[in-house]
C-alpha cells in the first residue's frame, strides 16, 4: 500500500507559474480582448495612442525645452523627450492597468477557477501594442529630426523587459492590495504622476550632481528611460547613468518582482471572498 505525503509548495514552484502556462491561452484571449475593446466606440480609436505622447512631447517641449531651457545633449529636445515618454507611458499604463484588473475582474474571479496571476500579466502584455505604435511614431520623429539609429537599438528588448517587470512586480503588490483596501485605486494616478517627475523623463542625470545620482537608480524606471535614450540617441554611457547604478536598478526590480509574486500568492485565496 502506497502512501502520498502531500506538503505545501516551496521556493518558486509556490508561484504558480507552470499553471499560468497551462492557461496560456486564457492570457492570449484576455490581452486580445484588452486591446480591442479599449478604443471601442471612441471617435478616433487607435489615434488616441499616438496623440497622448505627441501632445505631452508638444507640452513638455514648450515649457522644459524652450522656457526653461533644459540640456538634452545633442539630441532635439522633442526626440529627447519623445525618448524618455516612451518606456514611460509603457510602463504607466501597465502598472495602472494591473493594479486595477483584479477589481475589473471580479465577473471571472467569483465564477470559474484559473491562475488569478493571469490577469495582472493580461494587461501587462496588452500594453505592448500600445508601445508597439508609439515606438513607430518614434522612429518618424527621430528621420524627421536627422537622429540616426544606431546598432544599439538592439538592446531595447532588453531595457523593455526591465520595464515590464518593474510594471508586473509594482502591479502585482498594488492589485493585491485593491482588493482588500479600494484606496489604492485613488491613490494610483497621484503615485504615477509623483513617480515620472522623479524619473528623469522630461530632464537628464545629468542635471542632478553625481553624488546624489545613486538616489536616481533606486527608482528601477530611471535606468530604463536613460537606457532608452543611451540606445537611441547614442553618447556615452556615463553621461546617461552608470553600468553599476543600472545594475542596481535591474536588482531593485527582480526583488520588488519576486516579492509582489509571493504576496499576490499569499492573498489571492481570498480574492473570490472580497472582490
Amino acid at each position: 500500500m502506497s502512501t502520498i505525503l502531500i506538503r505545501p509548495t516551496r521556493g518558486l514552484a509556490s508561484l504558480g507559474l507552470r499553471a499560468v502556462w497551462e492557461y496560456r491561452e486564457l492570457l492570449f484571449f484576455l490581452v486580445w480582448r484588452d486591446v480591442k475593446v479599449r478604443y471601442k466606440q471612441t471617435a478616433l480609436g487607435v489615434l488616441w495612442v499616438i496623440l497622448q505622447p505627441l501632445v505631452s512631447m508638444a507640452i513638455f517641449t514648450v515649457l522644459f525645452g524652450v522656457l526653461l531651457k533644459v540640456p538634452s545633449g545633442d539630441a532635439p529636445y522633442p526626440v529627447f523627450a519623445f525618448a524618455g515618454l516612451l518606456p514611460w507611458n509603457y510602463f504607466s499604463q501597465s502598472l495602472t492597468r494591473a493594479s486595477t484588473s483584479l477589481v475589473q475582474s471580479s465577473h471571472l474571479i467569483t465564477k470559474i477557477y484559473f491562475p488569478r496571476l493571469v490577469i495582472p500579466l493580461s494587461g501587462v502584455f496588452s500594453s505592448l501594442v500600445d508601445f508597439a505604435i508609439s515606438f513607430a511614431v518614434l522612429l518618424i520623429l527621430m528621420l524627421l529630426y536627422g537622429v540616426t539609429p544606431t546598432a544599439r537599438m538592439l538592446l531595447l528588448p532588453a531595457l523593455l523587459l526591465l520595464a515590464l517587470v518593474t510594471a508586473l512586480g509594482f502591479g502585482l503588490w498594488l492589485s493585491a492590495l485593491n482588493v482588500k483596501y479600494r484606496d489604492v485605486g485613488y491613490l494610483l494616478p497621484f503615485l504615477i504622476q509623483i513617480w515620472m517627475y522623479l524619473t528623469p523623463v522630461v530632464y537628464g542625470s545629468a542635471l542632478i550632481p553625481e553624488r546624489y545620482r545613486f538616489l536616481l537608480s533606486l527608482n528601477p524606471m530611471t535606468g530604463v528611460v536613460e537606457g532608452f535614450r543611451w540606445a537611441l540617441l547614442g553618447g556615452e554611457l556615463e553621461s546617461y547613468l552608470s553600468a553599476p547604478l543600472l545594475a542596481l536598478s535591474v536588482g531593485i526590480a527582480l526583488v520588488v518582482l519576486v516579492s509582489g509574486a509571493l504576496f499576490f500568492r499569499t492573498t489571492e485565496r481570498s480574492f473570490a471572498d472580497i472582490v
